[in-house]
């Protein structure tokens, strides 16, 4: 069994049924991009956020997000100090490794945005100073469906920091008999042993750079680019830098996968997960569903 296959189970004996999504979000991680899970409340989101710093062995924090959440309760505030006569930085909780933003679209724009320079530089600006985040640095954000009360949609901006985005949905049969057997979730998630280390996941996160994209292969990741941008039915077609993080996914699935190349399959496998969020609708302003998504892979030839 190789590590990350290691990595897959070990999760799995926490989050339920869903192997696949693990090997997505392990993908988004080792890409060095920032995640988005968007379901309903109780499905397993913030279980599945935990597992997955404890057994990467990397610092976890989580943030509430509310509608009364300012900027400062993310990334800290300066407070007076009387004996010293000036003010001493407490950083926020943005500074760890991995961050789960729970509910991140029921906090209001502004506090949202506080994450931006976090997720895009891995820094936060505050008080005149520059500070750097701790490597890796990691956000998972959960949202709800917009139609459930007390929501705020996330803006194009945030969304296009996110490099996927995920739905885990229901247990299947199996699994969710087997979650009423034997409960206590939580438990089981703080008994997970580490089988990897913060400077693995760094030096993952560099080899993925060294995996192989032929001439080939990226004139099919272009060729779907262009699609997208000449589709009268999209509001916005994919961004260049939507398509180095449809690339780096596309590196990541292979490297996953065992390989130190990129075949169109690993474009098709994580192009969902990768342009979903970023694609709308021009009539319901909604994003691309899945089946829509293939439909429209399927009009782009793919190179023998």
């Amino acid at each position: 069994m190789t590590k990350t296959e290691e990595i897959v189970q070990s999760v799995s004996r926490v989050v339920l049924g869903k192997e696949q999504e693990i090997r997505t979000a392990l993908t988004c991680l080792f890409a060095g991009g920032h995640l988005l899970i968007e379901d309903l409340p109780g499905i397993g989101k913030t279980t599945l956020a935990y597992a997955l710093a404890r057994v990467l062995g990397l610092e976890f924090n989580r943030i509430q997000f509310t509608n009364d959440l300012l900027p400062g309760d993310i990334l800290g505030v300066g407070v007076y100090v009387q004996g010293r006569q000036e003010f001493v930085f407490h950083p926020g909780p943005v500074f760890t490794q991995v961050l789960l933003a729970d509910e991140i679209n029921r906090a209001t724009p502004k506090t949202q945005s506080a994450l931006l320079e976090a997720m895009e530089e891995g820094q936060v600006s505050l008080e005149g100073k520059t500070r750097d985040l701790k490597r890796p640095f990691f956000v998972i954000a959960t949202q709800n469906p917009q139609e459930q009360s007390g929501t705020f949609p996330l803006p194009e901006s945030q969304m296009d920091r996110f490099l996927m985005r995920i739905t885990l949905g229901y247990p299947g049969h199996g699994a969710e008999r087997e979650l009423l057997r034997t409960g206590r979730m939580k438990e089981r998630a703080e008994s997970l042993a580490p089988v990897f280390t913060p400077e693995k996941v760094l030096k993952v996160q560099d080899r993925i750079w060294e995996i192989k994209t032929s001439d080939t292969l990226l004139a099919y990741v272009q060729d779907i680019l262009d699609l997208t941008r000449k589709e009268e039915g999209i509001v916005t077609g994919l961004s260049p830098r939507a398509g180095l993080s449809l690339l780096q996914a596309a590196r990541s699935r292979a490297f996953l996968q065992g390989r130190d190349y990129v075949l169109p399959e690993d474009v098709q496998e994580i192009f969902f997960p990768v342009a979903g969020h970023r694609l709308r609708d021009v009539q319901t302003r909604r994003e691309f569903g899945r089946d829509r998504i293939e439909e429209f892979l399927k009009r782009v030839p793919v190179p023998i």
